[in-house]
Order: structure tokens, then C-alpha cells, then sequence
């Protein structure tokens, strides 16, 4: 195997599966994905392409292809950097398909599912100078790189937000207006509106049930892109009294267990691949996430 390739080995029971390339750190360049099942298992499982595809790989974020399992088998995941010392970070889920019965699920695990399945649901708004009130899907930026503009106020709306789940934010000014690092609550508005009052900082908290974290990236004046993943997310600029021309928010389901990859020889470039698998009824295995630490 390539000394710069990052790989997975997941074991599957019998059934259908969609893989998909959620995510990857570089856009301009992210690796590829190949999916294959292991030596000795090509007969258990067969990779469900679509018909264009003429070989097993998933080249860019939001690709996906089928597996069907016939007899429980193990299925390998390979991210290849683009170039020489590219990026390996890759981010691919394993999601099962339902066959035609319900199957029994208990509570607990319903909500689960159901989380996986709204996330879409969430809503961000961004009151931005010179237009008004911008509201977007999840991970979808408001202003931003690519047309900075100040931003005086925010709110998150999520109507299918999972019971339990609390979530709570709160922007900053730099003059201490009033209301300025006050904690608020879902569905409220955070700042001010035709003020020109300029957001210097956001914080965004998440607690409740376990296995969610927000993933958010801002843009504050004259300073580079900063991105941030957690339960509890500062974003400022450098000095703290820079004013927020871009944001884009999203909320990720956070994995369960943590496997350090060990690859044989010391890697070129920096990455991980993650591989998560959504939760199913008995007999499909939970979440799990690989990768070196970072800086690897």
C-alpha cells in the first residue's frame, strides 16, 4: 500500500448500505475514496456503482455508491491524496438501508435515528449589513470568503430538534452594548438590527443528550478563516474586536468511539479518513471514527 494512503476496515452484516463522501478538509484538492471489500471477502458483498462510474471510487464530497452485503464480510475504505502531499482528511459515513419490514427499534435508539435524519431541519439566520435578515440550510455560509459583509446579529431555528437537546448562543460587541455575551436560547435573535453595532465574537453551546457538536467556521475582518468543533465553540478575531463578515454553522453527530489509526510507515502530508456508521437496529454496528492525531 502507498506509504500516503490512510485505510479502514469495517465489517458489515448482511444487508444494504449507502456509502457516501461527506466531507473533506481540502476542496480545491480532496482525496479520493476508493470502497472495495477486503481480499477473500469479494464474494459476500457487491458495489452497487452508478452506471457512469467505472471503477469503485468516490472522487469528491457528496459522491456515494450502494453496497449489498449477502453474508456478513468486511469492507475496506482507502483515502488517496490527490497530489504529493495532499490531504488524506476525509470524512465518509456508512449509513444501513431499512428493508421493507419495520424492524424494532427501542426508544432510545429512535431518537437516534431520528437525529440523524433531521439534522437538515436546522436553520441559521444572519442579519447582514445592507441586506437584511439571511437565512440558509446548516453549514452554509452567510457573507463569507467569498463577499464579506458585517453581520450585526444571529439566530439558530431547529423545529425537529431532538428531545433533550439544549442549545444556547450569544454574540459579542466590542463597546459592551448592552446584551453584548448574553446566553440565548434556540429560536431567539442575538444582536441588533440597523445599528451598525459589528458582532466581535460568537459563542455556541450544546449540551443534553450526548454524541452532538457544532462545526462552525467565521470570517472577522483582515483575518484568515477560523474553524472550530465542539460542545462549546468561541469564534473572535486575533485582536477580539474584529467585526464578523462571514459564519456558517452546522452540527455534526459526534462519534462514539475513537480508534487511533497505526499506519506501517510515517505518512506524507497531514489527514485522517473518518468512517462513520449511523446507528440501526440489532445487528449493525454503532458509530466509530479513525484517524492519527492531528498533525500527523
Amino acid at each position: 500500500m502507498d506509504a500516503v494512503e490512510q485505510q479502514k476496515v469495517v465489517s458489515l452484516d448482511r444487508g444494504l448500505f449507502f456509502v457516501s463522501y461527506a466531507r473533506a478538509d481540502d476542496l480545491a484538492f480532496p482525496p479520493r475514496v476508493m470502497v472495495v471489500p477486503t481480499q477473500g471477502h469479494e464474494g459476500r458483498m457487491e458495489i452497487i456503482m452508478h452506471p457512469d462510474a467505472s471503477e469503485p471510487y468516490l472522487w469528491a464530497p457528496n459522491c456515494g455508491l450502494m453496497v449489498r452485503v449477502n453474508t456478513p464480510g468486511t469492507l475496506q475504505i482507502q483515502v488517496q491524496p490527490m497530489r504529493t502531499g495532499g490531504s488524506r482528511a476525509a470524512m465518509v459515513r456508512i449509513e444501513p438501508i431499512p428493508s421493507g419490514r419495520a424492524p424494532l427499534v427501542a426508544q432510545s435508539e429512535r431518537a437516534v435515528l431520528h437525529a440523524n435524519v433531521a439534522m437538515g431541519d436546522l436553520k441559521v439566520l444572519g442579519h447582514v449589513a445592507g441586506r437584511g435578515d439571511v437565512v440558509v440550510a446548516p453549514n452554509a455560509w452567510i457573507a463569507g470568503p467569498t463577499a464579506p459583509s458585517r453581520i450585526e446579529g444571529i439566530a439558530l431555528d431547529w423545529p425537529e430538534k431532538p428531545v433533550g437537546l439544549d442549545i444556547r448562543y450569544a454574540v459579542q460587541f466590542a463597546n459592551g452594548h448592552a446584551g453584548s455575551g448574553k446566553m440565548v436560547s434556540l429560536g431567539t435573535y442575538a444582536g441588533t438590527r440597523g445599528r451598525a453595532l459589528p458582532i466581535t465574537a460568537v459563542v455556541l453551546e450544546i449540551s443534553g443528550v450526548d454524541g452532538f457538536e457544532f462545526v462552525a467556521e467565521a470570517t472577522f475582518l483582515n483575518a484568515a478563516t477560523l474553524r472550530a468543533v465542539g460542545k462549546r465553540v468561541v469564534l473572535s478575531g486575533p485582536a477580539s474586536r474584529e467585526p464578523l463578515v462571514g459564519i456558517r454553522i452546522g452540527v455534526n453527530r459526534a462519534v462514539d468511539n475513537v480508534v487511533p489509526a497505526k499506519p506501517a510507515r510515517q505518512p506524507v502530508g497531514s489527514g485522517r479518513v473518518r468512517v462513520f456508521r449511523s446507528r440501526a437496529p440489532k445487528g449493525v454496528p454503532s458509530a466509530n471514527e479513525i484517524g492519527p492525531p492531528h498533525g500527523s
